[in-house]
């Protein structure tokens, strides 16, 4: 399938699953099944998965958790919510614990792991202060939930007040909360009695009742809390290990699963996984996985987190559904980096729930392993509910006419040489830029909304521009003339307009956001803004050597070669050159010790419409200068930077006393430390 059919399919995909996402969290209305609405995210996270360069951060593969309702009021989570990396077997776990024991380098042979049982619920969480109840939210998307508070206290196993003593001032407790398969038996049946409907699944039937708007509904209903973690906490100490923490957690009256098991070694996680999977439907509620946390907290902080999960944390999902059908055809696709993806066309067939007619293939090495060729009876996985996967050939039942796979011996986009990097399992196109689905990707990418964020550059009018010839690379954008984008589909001379002054004002960015545009290998948005951060400006950064890019918190060997390589591109530097010619410029980024910068060890909340500068610039001129900024106001608050438009926030530190800049004090302050706007 061409590239642009493709793109135009994501697209509808995307759509039809906010439009679903709308219907069923937000209205409480689904209208589809789960396995159609699950159908339709696995064909979008395959696509996705094989095309990564049509992955946008407004995405619903994306998501960590459910869009917050509307009519609650939104928490932000001071400390976010992340997602956890998935195992499906023995090996992957193998793997994870082998990148733990090699990233820690000090000679250590056995982890130890705290194993707990994987809870089909809805994360939440709860903050106590001084022992009382004061909030209750859901996981949200990570970084914002919804104020569930006085649906939590109707659940009788979250107590209202902490027992005992020497629990925390502040404490966020973490956890699942979720309806037992015997209560969510009850429900139906009480349903079916009165004619009303009833639920699909005690998952469902728990997400429904914690978004009642009416509490009264929610104590009805027969939920459960079990804890699993913590999150902020203030005043007071902690024990040193997570299931220390967790017996704490059960003294002060918070349910744990009597489940948990603290073992040492990979070989006894695995026996763990298997001897609760024996006993999974025995259980009293619905468990998918099991959760393998390093137990050492002291460990913990030393492995850290990727930008969307812990490192040394894995949920080791259940066996998925298998299901045979047979292998039509492979295709290539290449993503933004080159990479050239097979992925295989099947014979579609239903598994798990949904109807599969595509799946991953990965690499040429995974080609090899599983012997599989053009025409064979495959058995298909869809590992943890969500990407499917060719795990195995039924060779006896090979046809006469099987013929191997062959990967091109060139780009199957631009023709360009395909090469396969050192310890790499992948054949990357060579063309670069001069590669149709590179440029595409690459522009895409540099105008999405966390990068340079170009309103009106939608992933189309990309693809038009670049087959009509009118754009070979990002510093194109800025030499596009109201001529030649009014003659386009779909252009007339007011979208033009629009789009040339958004182009305009995308000139002026943050250093951060310009590394991330730019696309390099393994440069997220954490790794740019700690580029940033560290180098100050960019000549320091593009003449950093080796060693020096490698002092800098998250860059690692891989990340560093990347870097240089870019760096040392004479095409690249050229790209450079002409977006800065172009006028795309940014402040210099002051270059402190933490501890020294000015707003160090305060607070900040940012609310309302900015004029001078968007919300998230906002943000990180304040995170340089020291600040930590927060998404909630509380007393511990230093201060609020207030535009129109600002609500109950304005409100919040009004009542509380907290100091209030407007948009101009805020720039003045800005300007004080050297940051003109």
């Amino acid at each position: 399938m061409p590239l642009p059919d493709i793109a135009l399919e994501v697209q509808g995909l995307r759509d039809q699953l906010d439009a679903w996402n709308y219907q069923y969290y937000v209205l409480d209305q689904p209208t589809v099944p789960d396995a159609e609405y699950d159908r339709c995210l696995r064909r979008l996270q395959t696509l996705e998965a094989s095309h990564p360069e049509l992955v946008t951060p407004d995405s619903p593969t994306q998501r960590v958790g459910a869009t917050p309702l509307s009519q609650f009021d939104q928490i932000a989570h001071e400390i976010p919510m992340l997602s956890l990396d998935n195992a499906f077997d023995e090996q992957d776990m193998r793997d994870f614990n082998r990148r733990l024991l090699d990233r820690l380098g000090d000679g250590t042979e056995q982890l130890e792991y705290s194993c707990e049982p994987k809870l089909d619920g809805i994360a939440v969480s709860l903050l106590y202060r001084d022992g009382l109840l004061q909030r209750g939210a859901t996981r949200g998307d990570g970084t914002t939930g919804e104020d569930i508070t006085l649906n939590v206290r109707t659940i009788p196993s979250i107590p209202l007040r902490l027992r005992g003593e020497g629990y925390p001032a502040l404490l966020e407790v973490r956890g699942e909360i979720y309806m037992p398969k015997a209560g969510f038996e009850q429900l139906n049946d009480r349903a079916r009695a009165q004619g009303d409907k009833v639920f699909v699944n005690p998952r469902n039937a728990a997400a429904g009742s914690l978004r009642q708007l009416d509490a009264r509904v929610t104590a009805q209903r027969p939920l459960e809390m079990c804890c699993y973690g913590v999150g902020l906490t203030e005043g007071g100490e902690l024990p040193d290990s997570h299931s220390q923490v967790m017996s704490c957690l059960q003294q002060w009256g918070l349910r744990i699963n009597t489940e948990s098991r603290v073992v040492r070694g990979i070989e006894a996680c695995d026996d763990y996984y298997q001897a609760l999977a024996q006993r999974r439907e025995d259980l009293a509620y619905d468990i998918d996985g099991i959760v393998f946390k390093v137990n050492d907290l002291a460990i913990q902080q030393r492995l850290g987190f990727v930008s969307r999960a812990p490192r040394w944390a894995i949920a080791r999902k259940f066996p998925a559904q298998e299901e045979m059908t047979r292998l039509l055809d492979v295709e290539f696709q290449v993503g933004r980096t080159g990479a050239i993806t097979p992925v295989a066309r099947l014979e579609p067939v239903f598994v798990g729930g949904v109807t599969v007619s595509n799946a991953t293939l990965h690499n040429s090495d995974e080609i090899q392993r599983l012997g599989v060729q053009i025409g064979d009876t495959v058995i298909i996985r869809r590992a943890g509910d969500v990407i499917p996967q060719v795990v195995s050939v039924v060779t006896e039942l090979r046809p006469t006419d099987a013929r191997a796979v062959v990967f091109p011996p060139v780009c199957p986009v631009c023709s360009s040489k395909v090469e396969r990097e050192a310890e790499e399992a992948t054949l990357r196109c060579m063309g670069g830029l001069v590669c149709g689905a590179q440029q595409k990707a690459a522009i895409k990418h540099f105008a999405s909304r966390r990068a340079l964020d170009i309103e009106g550059l939608g992933d189309k009018l990309v693809d038009q521009l670049v087959d009509e010839g009118l754009l070979e690379n990002v510093a194109g954008l800025y030499t596009l003339s109201r001529e030649r984008l009014s003659g386009l589909d779909r252009m007339g001379e007011k979208s033009a307009d629009n789009l040339l002054a958004a182009l305009e004002a995308s000139k002026q960015t943050t250093l951060a956001r310009f590394i991330f545009a730019l696309g390099i290998r393994e440069v997220g948005e954490a790794t740019a803004l700690n580029l940033a951060r560290h180098f100050g400006n960019w000549d320091a950064l593009q003449q950093a050597s080796e060693d020096q890019l490698l002092a800098v918190d998250d860059v690692g060997p891989v990340v560093a070669d990347h870097l240089r390589q870019f760096f040392d591109s004479a095409s690249s530097m050229q790209v450079v050159a002409a977006l800065r010619s172009a006028g795309v410029q940014w402040p210099d980024v002051e270059v402190a010790p933490a501890d020294e910068l000015p707003l160090a060890g305060q607070t900040w909340v940012v609310t309302g419409k900015l004029e001078a500068l968007g919300r998230n610039d906002a943000k990180a001129h304040l995170q340089a200068l020291g600040a930590k900024v927060a998404g909630s106001v509380s007393a511990r608050t230093t201060c609020v930077v207030a535009g129109p438009g600002a609500g109950s926030k304005l409100g919040k530190a009004t009542e509380l006393g907290v100091e209030v800049l407007d948009e101009s004090a805020f720039l003045a302050l800005l300007s004080e430390h050297g940051i003109s706007i």
